[in-house]
């Protein structure tokens, strides 16, 4: 025979389903309680069914079983009333003794006796309660008038700072974790209630809080760029404002105190990033990093120095602003800064979104290679700008203000110098940090609507790029003498072309035009312009020179025809040999009438202009 095994039932662990959501999500049921359960257990049982039962089955056993004693009837009639008078005697006994329950009379609802000085003493006691809480009240707000109170200032401390609690210590936070910064300083300070003798002063606190020593003071980032032991521009990087001036107990606020602590976190974080930054790039000429400095060459002779200042007191920190000049300050390089730092911790936080069909991570401009058919030059702009450090984008900047500083330099040194023709600068308002242009015009006063010169200037970081009204692009590097020779060669170009429009417009015929003449003098800079023309009646030719060496320089020459004295020889004996044009003989330029070139050319070709007969 097999060996019997125990079965438990038992309830079901987890809990019944009631309904699925459309996302899947199961809600269960709430579990009974002990009371629910034994509730609903006790309302499955029909007690009166079960009493009708027995009845049945006493009847059925009275009729199937014969009746052995006519007694007894009687005898279960005498038990059933011995029954209920032993349970009478027990509830009674109960109720006397009190031993295990207590019988408590039914209420009879009669009406209550009022006293009248019961109720005045009552309402006497109740406006007394009411005196005692609105007097209470009063005096909070007296004390709350007389001076601050710690749980309301802890409340304005934490709308505007992080806060924790670590066991019975109030500790903050201060450093940009949350906006994506990695700096390891932890940024923490402390807050407690303030004493007595702390609370005294124009603007008293109760809290009292604690800074590390490390961020304590003013501290900035001052970005010089130096040419011979000279500052070209400079920057000065911090969060607070630098020419604010605040009295004794504004510094001493909590308020002040956290946000210079906060502005000397992030010069730090800043340095750190830039000097981490110098010591793993590979430069052509190393950056060199000695203490709170950081060297870098931006041009030949040029230096880039970042510099870490931090004051231990914000009036050591004002007396050193009012000895800066104000002229050398670069506020764009200021902005940039900030706006670099910012970036690193957006990059730090957020990712580009996936796209589906491409790979995690690609930015959205290499996503655009294909449709727009970059080329090889855009793509590797593309991922250069991507992979450039910070230290990398501050040097490009800088680079970029001293070009255009010096092309600023170079266009109004030749506007000055240049009296004829004008030479007028647009520098366009909306630039890149990268890169800039100026549109050049060249006019002569009184002659705009003949010739007028234009050329458009891009200012990159290390190099030049002009482009020219007939199309022609030219590159130049840094230095500042080859935009000087290209200004000057187009000025050259100017006078030879409103010249050659003038004498269109007077009837004269252009013999010849040249930008390259190859004859005379070799020129230092650039290359001599001439040009070639004829009266209308071809009996008087004009010869114009314009070189650079090193300003503009205009030779004028005139020969005329008949030859005044002409004698026939063996060889040339025919009359008509006569016509042909004497020699060539300079015009004193400089004392003719007129205000610049055109205008005394114009009267130069009026004045050898013959009326036909």
């Amino acid at each position: 025979m097999a060996q019997s095994v125990s079965v438990s039932v038992e309830a079901p662990i987890e809990n019944q389903i009631l309904s699925i959501d459309y996302d899947g999500t199961e809600v269960y049921a709430t579990p009974l309680t002990q009371s629910e359960y034994l509730t609903r257990n006790a309302a499955r049982i029909n007690f009166s069914k079960t009493i009708d039962s027995t009845e049945e089955n006493k009847e059925e056993e009275q009729t199937i079983q014969p009746t052995s004693n006519p007694f007894e009837n009687i005898l279960n009639k005498l038990k059933e009333a011995y029954t209920e008078v032993t349970v009478l005697h027990d509830v009674l006994s109960i109720a006397k003794e009190k031993h295990y329950l207590v019988l408590d009379p039914v209420p009879i609802h009669e009406p209550i006796e009022v006293k009248p000085m019961a109720v005045v003493y009552a309402r006497k006691k109740a406006l007394g309660m009411a005196g005692n809480i609105l007097i209470s009240g009063a005096e909070r707000l007296k004390r709350l008038d007389n001076g601050p109170d710690f749980q309301i200032e802890l409340l304005r401390l934490r709308q505007n700072w992080r806060l924790k609690k670590v066991s019975d210590n109030i500790i903050g936070d201060l450093s940009f974790r949350t906006a994506g910064s990695k700096f390891m300083h932890p940024g923490n300070f402390e807050v407690s209630k303030a004493d007595e003798s702390e609370m005294k002063g124009p603007n008293p606190s109760t809290l009292s809080v604690t800074i590390p020593s490390d961020l304590q003071g003013v501290a900035y980032i001052k970005v010089v760029t130096q040419k011979d032991q000279e500052d070209l521009c400079s920057a000065n990087v911090s969060t607070i404002d630098q020419k604010c001036k605040l009295q004794v107990g504004e510094i001493s606020s909590w308020q002040k105190k956290f946000e210079f602590a906060q502005n000397v976190l992030f010069c730090k974080e800043l340095f750190n990033q830039l000097a981490r930054e110098a010591v793993q790039l590979q430069a052509t000429i190393p950056h060199v990093v000695i203490g709170n400095q950081i060297r870098a060459t931006l041009l030949p002779g040029i230096q880039l120095i970042i510099s870490l200042c931090h004051s231990n007191s914000y009036q050591e920190f004002q007396e050193e602003n009012k000895k800066k000049v104000d002229d050398l300050h670069d506020h764009v390089l200021e902005h940039s800064l900030h706006q670099l730092l910012r970036e690193i911790h957006y990059k730090n936080v957020h990712f580009p979104i996936p796209h589906s069909g491409h790979a995690v991570g690609i930015a959205k401009k290499r996503l655009l290679a294909g449709p727009h058919s970059y080329d090889r030059h855009e793509l590797w702009e593309i991922t250069k700008s991507q992979n450039q450090t910070l230290l990398e984008q501050i040097i490009a900047q800088a680079q970029h203000v001293f070009m255009r500083k010096r092309t600023q330099y170079v266009l109004d040194t030749l506007a000055r110098d240049v009296k004829d023709p004008q030479i007028t600068s647009h520098w366009n308002a909306l630039n890149s940090p990268t890169l800039s242009w100026v549109k050049i015009n060249i006019t002569t006063h009184g002659y705009d609507t003949i010739t007028r010169t234009s050329l458009v200037i891009h200012v990159k970081e290390r190099s030049l790029k002009a482009i020219c009204r007939d199309g022609r692009v030219m590159h130049m590097s840094y230095e500042p003498q080859e935009l000087r020779d290209l200004i000057l060669q187009q000025i050259c170009q100017h006078q030879i072309s409103g010249l050659q429009s003038l004498s269109r417009c007077m009837a004269w015929q252009l013999l010849s035009n040249s930008n390259h003449l190859g004859i005379g003098d070799v020129e230092p800079l650039g290359n001599a312009n001439s040009i070639l023309i004829s009266s209308p009646l071809g009996d008087r030719v004009i010869a114009v020179q314009v070189r650079c060496d090193p300003q503009i320089v205009v030779k004028v020459y005139v020969s005329h025809s008949p030859k005044e004295f002409f004698t026939s020889g063996p060889l040339v004996q025919g009359k008509h040999w006569e016509n042909l044009g004497s020699e060539f003989k300079e015009v004193n330029f400089e004392k003719m009438e007129g205000r610049n070139f055109l205008n005394k050319m114009e009267f130069l070709m009026a004045a050898l202009t013959k009326i036909k007969e």
